[in-house]
Protein backbone atom coordinates (compact mmCIF):
# COMPACT_ATOMS: atom_id res chain seq x y z
CA UNK A 1 0.00 0.00 0.00
CA UNK A 2 2.89 2.34 0.83
CA UNK A 3 4.46 1.72 -2.56
CA UNK A 4 1.17 2.61 -4.30
CA UNK A 5 0.92 5.93 -2.43
CA UNK A 6 4.52 6.87 -3.22
CA UNK A 7 4.13 5.99 -6.89
CA UNK A 8 0.88 7.98 -7.06
CA UNK A 9 2.60 11.07 -5.58
CA UNK A 10 5.53 10.71 -8.00
CA UNK A 11 3.13 10.34 -10.93
CA UNK A 12 1.22 13.49 -9.93
CA UNK A 13 4.48 15.45 -9.61
CA UNK A 14 5.71 14.29 -13.02
CA UNK A 15 2.41 15.20 -14.66
CA UNK A 16 2.49 18.59 -12.95
CA UNK A 17 6.01 19.29 -14.24
CA UNK A 18 5.08 18.22 -17.76
CA UNK A 19 2.13 20.62 -17.75
CA UNK A 20 3.89 23.51 -15.96
CA UNK A 21 7.19 23.46 -17.87
CA UNK A 22 5.83 24.87 -21.19
CA UNK A 23 4.18 27.72 -19.32
CA UNK A 24 7.55 28.71 -17.82
CA UNK A 25 9.02 29.04 -21.29
CA UNK A 26 6.57 31.77 -22.31
CA UNK A 27 6.77 33.79 -19.08
CA UNK A 28 10.03 35.64 -19.65
CA UNK A 29 9.40 36.99 -23.19
CA UNK A 30 5.94 38.21 -22.21
CA UNK A 31 7.48 40.19 -19.34
CA UNK A 32 10.09 41.77 -21.59
CA UNK A 33 7.54 42.79 -24.20
CA UNK A 34 5.27 44.28 -21.51
CA UNK A 35 5.62 48.08 -21.39
CA UNK A 36 5.18 48.01 -17.59
CA UNK A 37 8.31 45.90 -17.14
CA UNK A 38 11.22 47.92 -15.75
CA UNK A 39 14.83 47.11 -14.87
CA UNK A 40 17.29 48.90 -12.60
CA UNK A 41 19.34 51.35 -14.68
CA UNK A 42 16.70 51.63 -17.40
CA UNK A 43 15.99 55.08 -18.86
CA UNK A 44 12.32 56.06 -18.50
CA UNK A 45 10.10 59.11 -18.80
CA UNK A 46 8.08 60.18 -15.75
CA UNK A 47 4.67 61.59 -16.72
CA UNK A 48 4.38 64.17 -13.91
CA UNK A 49 1.37 66.31 -13.08
CA UNK A 50 2.00 69.24 -10.73
CA UNK A 51 -1.60 68.99 -9.49
CA UNK A 52 -4.05 66.13 -9.79
CA UNK A 53 -6.71 68.35 -11.40
CA UNK A 54 -4.23 69.79 -13.90
CA UNK A 55 -4.35 68.83 -17.57
CA UNK A 56 -0.64 69.60 -18.10
CA UNK A 57 1.60 66.54 -18.06
CA UNK A 58 5.35 67.15 -17.82
CA UNK A 59 7.61 64.51 -19.38
CA UNK A 60 10.63 64.24 -17.10
CA UNK A 61 13.57 61.98 -18.06
CA UNK A 62 14.61 59.64 -15.26
CA UNK A 63 16.45 56.41 -14.48
CA UNK A 64 15.12 53.43 -12.52
CA UNK A 65 16.95 52.97 -9.20
CA UNK A 66 14.86 50.41 -7.26
CA UNK A 67 11.87 48.22 -8.00
CA UNK A 68 8.97 47.77 -5.60
CA UNK A 69 5.75 45.78 -5.84
CA UNK A 70 3.56 48.73 -6.77
CA UNK A 71 6.03 51.58 -7.18
CA UNK A 72 9.39 52.24 -8.78
CA UNK A 73 12.11 54.47 -7.37
CA UNK A 74 13.56 56.76 -10.01
CA UNK A 75 16.49 59.18 -10.09
CA UNK A 76 15.65 62.61 -11.53
CA UNK A 77 18.12 65.38 -12.35
CA UNK A 78 17.51 68.69 -10.58
CA UNK A 79 18.18 72.14 -12.05
CA UNK A 80 21.46 72.48 -10.13
CA UNK A 81 22.74 69.23 -11.75
CA UNK A 82 22.12 67.25 -8.57
CA UNK A 83 19.90 64.19 -8.38
CA UNK A 84 16.83 63.37 -6.33
CA UNK A 85 15.13 60.01 -5.87
CA UNK A 86 11.34 59.68 -5.99
CA UNK A 87 8.98 56.72 -5.57
CA UNK A 88 6.35 56.80 -8.33
CA UNK A 89 3.56 54.53 -9.53
CA UNK A 90 4.41 52.25 -12.44
CA UNK A 91 1.53 53.67 -14.51
CA UNK A 92 3.21 57.11 -14.39
CA UNK A 93 6.32 55.79 -16.17
CA UNK A 94 6.92 55.05 -19.83
CA UNK A 95 9.85 53.31 -21.47
CA UNK A 96 11.99 55.66 -23.53
CA UNK A 97 11.84 53.23 -26.47
CA UNK A 98 8.03 53.06 -26.43
CA UNK A 99 7.81 56.87 -26.41
CA UNK A 100 10.22 57.11 -29.37
CA UNK A 101 7.99 54.70 -31.32
CA UNK A 102 4.94 56.87 -30.63
CA UNK A 103 6.78 60.05 -31.65
CA UNK A 104 8.13 58.47 -34.86
CA UNK A 105 4.61 57.42 -35.91
CA UNK A 106 3.42 61.05 -35.86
Amino acid sequence: MKLFQISLVVLVLVINLIIAFPSWATTLPSLVSNSDYFEVGQKVVWLYKARSDSANVHKIPAEVVKLGDKQVQIKVRKKNNGFINRWVNRNKLKNVSSLEEVNSDN
